[in-house]
């Protein structure tokens, strides 16, 4: 299974939510996070982690061999502090563009085939998105998409103006509010979307679910680590739901009234700090 992270706008974190659901993904299979942000990654500098295997190597690799290998991708891997695999992406935007230029294009895909294995999931940091991305591809590839947004009145504002566009990019895209702002309940309401899940904000979960030492903050335990197990078991099951008109699920077309109302539990419309985990 290929799974895209992305937003329309600011920095919501998707790396974050990227590396926490791999850090927490249920069963024993061992996901692999990769790096596609056009913008350049974040968990080669974080980590202080070297700059090769990586997406650059990954792409070099594709070019000389093809895309075809299945196991190419986790030959590219790094290990973060808590085991968790990941491809890094290069932290300048230059060489991030030139290898996703070679990673995303075609059916050869290394992220795809590497996806297809039997019992595989990659989880692709696709960052901020346009219509001119070079990572659009990779999501239009994706069998899930999971948008992130804060529920804030610029990044909202985004996410309304580019729906329509945003809900064609993937056979099933679902969206996702992170941290504080205005209440679930509301954003469903006012943009007619369902809210697949509400991730709370937990620096502290954060640092502890990609493997670094926090006291009393086992990754089980923290609220990020606990929204992500359930996003996590959300996807999968996202994951086996039939394709809505040939195209793309339902999850971010206009909700019905009683969709909304099942949806999410009734808030008061003021901002709040709502950091529960809303079920598809």
């Amino acid at each position: 299974m290929l799974i895209a992270v992305c937003s329309l706008k600011g920095s919501p974190g998707v790396t974050t939510l990227a590396t926490a659901l791999g850090a927490r993904w249920p069963g024993q299979e061992s996901p692999i996070v990769v790096e596609v942000d056009p913008a350049g990654g974040d968990l080669m500098a974080r980590f202080r982690l070297r700059d090769t295997p990586g997406l650059v190597s990954l792409a070099a690799a594709t070019r000389r061999r093809g895309g075809t290998d299945p196991n190419l991708v986790a030959q590219h891997t790094q290990l973060l502090p808590g085991g968790l695999r990941v491809v890094l992406g290069p932290v300048g935007a230059e060489q991030a563009r030139a290898a996703l230029g070679v990673l995303a294009s075609g059916p050869s895909s290394p992220l795809r085939r590497a996806a297809d294995q039997p019992g595989s999931t990659v989880i692709a940091d696709c960052g901020r998105v346009d219509p001119d991305s070079p990572v659009l591809a990779i999501i239009r590839s994706a069998d899930v998409m999971l948008l992130v947004a804060r529920p804030h009145d610029d990044e909202l504002a985004h996410v309304a103006l580019k729906l329509q566009t945003a809900q064609q990019w993937s056979r099933r895209p679902c969206f996702v509010l992170v941290g504080d702002g205005y209440p679930t309940a509301e954003v469903s309401q006012t943009l007619r979307i369902p809210v697949m899940a509400r991730v709370p904000r937990d620096i502290k979960g954060a640092a502890a679910l990609c493997g670094q030492s926090i006291s009393g903050r086992a990754p089980s335990r923290s609220a990020l680590g606990r929204a992500a197990a359930k996003i996590a078991l959300n996807v999968h099951v996202t994951s086996q739901q039939p394709i809505h008109n040939g195209t793309y699920a339902s999850h971010l077309r206009p909700a019905r009234p009683e969709e909304v109302a099942l949806s999410v539990a009734p808030q008061s419309l003021a901002p709040s700090s709502g950091n529960g985990v809303v079920a598809p």
